[in-house]
């Protein structure tokens, strides 16, 4: 990394610097500053220019006496603010996935599934300048955000990180024999690339899949056993729960960050070795019938107009942060020049699959 966005999270605030402001009632509004930019709120109201040059942690006290805390958001609070298109890897989750699977300076990691680009932020965090990261998206549109939610975090530095878009199974299976230390599966259906995970991991390496519901964790588990390539699995999942501070009132929250997903971890063992099976006596009724894997996984669904405005606003953080101001600049203009060739495709190819009448039919209703 040629420039360390670290750089970029020090000092006074400048323009195009992300702020997080809290009021008195903990509720957080993100920003980024611009020199004629204003914020407002039913809590308060100011001009950005009267954060500009401050320094972080500074208390503003507006005109109406409303005071906010004018921070820069950590990667947690980044992450839950960031324009999104598919969902993000929760905090918590990022966190144990780098511990649990022991993701370190100079790994060379595989990510399946990029989405909104949460877990590239941890990963490449991780992993620094030494280490490589390539990670497959299937949607270009994700793709696109993605990688401009990370980017931006890092502040355009020279980052060790491959964006692929198409089918991971194809991308792994490209890889040379034990070229990757870790394998992250963060998609419906990983058990489809435990055989090519194995071809790309050395041994040793570890592979680890974060999925959402017991079905999928029970057919990835039954699939690493079946493939005999890996240690016996370990599943596991993170609950976070905070707690109320005052004086001796001190007692847990009522709300907490529960179930988001399971991690699965294993090992790839030696090309000539075969697992050590469990000693222990499986539950009486665990293996009684074949399961009955569930065969209707489907991604969660965004629509394309909600897609175009979170790649727009992408494309407009980036004109801030790159010149501080308002108004729409060059990413803006890329984005939107992209957005409107890919509708005159889908115009065109919608005209040709219905004939030179439409989707309606031939001109004057016949048909």
């Amino acid at each position: 990394m040629s420039h360390h966005p670290s750089a970029s999270r020090r000092g006074p605030f400048r323009p195009g610097d992300r702020v997080q402001l809290t009021d008195p009632k903990g509720r957080k509004y993100t920003i980024s500053l611009t020199r004629d930019g204003h914020f407002q709120s039913t809590r308060g109201s100011f001009r950005h220019a009267e954060l500009i040059g401050a320094e972080e942690g500074t208390v503003l006290q507006t005109e109406d006496g409303r005071r906010f805390l004018a921070l820069r958001p950590l990667v947690s609070d980044y992450v839950l603010s960031m324009p999104r298109g598919a969902t993000v890897v929760y905090p918590k989750d990022a966190a144990q996935i780098v511990h649990v699977a022991d993701v370190h300076p100079g790994a060379r990691v595989f990510e399946a599934g990029l989405g909104s680009g949460a877990l590239a932020l941890s990963l490449l965090a991780a992993i620094g300048p030494e280490g490589r990261l390539v990670s497959c998206e299937r949607r270009p549109e994700f793709a696109e955000i993605a990688q401009g939610n990370v980017r931006s975090w890092f502040a355009g530095a020279d980052l060790p990180w491959t964006v692929e878009v198409g089918e991971a199974s194809d991308v792994l299976a490209a890889m040379r024999e034990g070229e990757l230390d870790r394998v992250v599966l963060d998609m419906l259906a990983p058990w489809e690339l435990i055989g090519v995970s194995a071809h790309a991991l050395r041994p040793g390496g570890v592979v680890l899949a974060y999925v959402a519901t017991t079905t999928q964790m029970s057919r990835f588990v039954e699939g690493l056993r079946e493939s005999e390539a890996y240690t016996e699995p370990e599943a596991s999942e993170t609950l976070v729960r905070t707690w109320h501070l005052e004086g001796l009132a001190v007692r847990p929250d009522h709300r907490m960050v529960a179930h988001t997903g399971f991690l699965v971890v294993s090992r790839r063992l030696a090309p000539d070795s075969r697992p050590l099976r469990p000693v222990r006596r499986p539950a009486r009724q665990a293996y009684s019938e074949p399961p009955a894997w569930a065969e209707d996984l489907a991604e969660r669904g965004i629509s394309e107009r909600k897609l175009r405005k979170v790649r727009r606003d992408v494309a407009h953080r980036a004109d801030v942060e790159e010149t501080g101001e308002s108004a729409a600049g060059r990413h803006g203009r890329l984005v939107r020049e992209r957005i409107d060739e890919e509708l005159r495709e889908r115009r065109q190819a919608r005209r040709t699959a219905h004939g030179p009448g439409g989707p309606d039919g031939p001109p004057g209703g016949v048909g």
